[in-house]
């Protein structure tokens, strides 16, 4: 009895130990990516999500350039809220991932969320295909799907813990635009920042609005990026086509350690 009661105690101080082991490197790392004093990596993990031929010739296209919107959209926001490097982001292609991350639970409590935090982020360390000799800051693995899939994608994620987002998407050129800005709103979450939309899917007045003070206030030309849509009337919203039609908005600049005291980036 007194044998087995100490290994259930070794046992957690074990887990205890994890856990501290754990915890800290999230804060370093959480320190070190949002200090902005040289350009973060981000490597873009591409998946066939539905194994099908015509997802696989799109996988096999990806070219680092293609997610150059990524990069010109970091770099134009950091510049307008101040933040001095030519380069903030810099977005890689990472070699082919054969399997597939484990799905959030629905409706999870406290306890299964963050066991399943723990699941995706072991995933990642054993499904990482990066082959350089600098590990990334942050890993998108974006999970695509033909144009011809008829089911509605299941919701892309970012983890704060671990720096690790989860992007579904479409395997067509024709949907890069909507990939990347997707990607862009993962990475951002992976940074700290909070969605700023409601349960209907509609960007929350003020800082979910790109232009919160505009008169009249709709329709709304951009979209903030962590509200998700430009909306055109109190009920109804678009997504925007183009990261031109995307900004940052003071409270997520906030959130990511950009700092506001800018002359203009509040009022912009």
């Amino acid at each position: 009895m007194a044998k087995r009661s100490f290994f259930s105690q070794l046992r957690l101080v074990l887990l205890l130990l994890l856990l501290l082991v754990v915890s800290l490197n999230t804060w370093l790392s959480r320190v070190r990516t949002t200090d902005w004093q040289e350009p973060l990596w981000v490597a873009i993990y591409p998946i066939n999500a539905d194994q099908r031929a015509d997802t696989q010739l799109y996988i096999n296209s990806l070219q680092d350039d293609q997610f150059d919107d990524i990069e010109d959209f970091f770099t134009r926001e950091a510049s307008r809220y101040g933040v001095i490097l030519d380069k903030p982001m810099e977005v890689f292609v990472a070699p082919e991932v054969e399997g597939q991350p484990p799905k959030p639970p629905i409706e999870a409590s406290i306890l299964e969320s963050v066991i399943w935090s723990l699941k995706l982020r072991y995933w990642a360390w054993g499904n990482d295909t990066w082959n350089q000799v600098t590990s990334p800051d942050i890993k998108i693995y974006l999970r695509l799907f033909s144009v011809q899939n008829t089911h509605i994608l299941e919701h892309s994620l970012g983890l704060q813990k671990g720096m690790i987002g989860v992007v579904n998407g479409f395997a067509s050129v024709d949907y890069q635009a909507q990939n990347n800005f997707v990607t862009v709103h993962e990475i951002l979450h992976t940074l700290g920042a909070s969605d700023k939309y409601n349960l209907q899917n509609l960007p929350v007045w003020p800082e979910g609005y790109a232009d919160p003070y505009q008169e009249p206030l709709y329709p709304q030309y951009r979209a903030e990026v962590m509200g998700g849509r430009m909306p055109q009337s109190s009920s109804f919203a678009l997504i925007p086509t183009s990261m031109d039609q995307v900004v940052v908005g003071p409270k997520t600049a906030t959130e990511i350690n950009w700092p506001l005291e800018v002359i203009g980036a509040e009022g912009e």
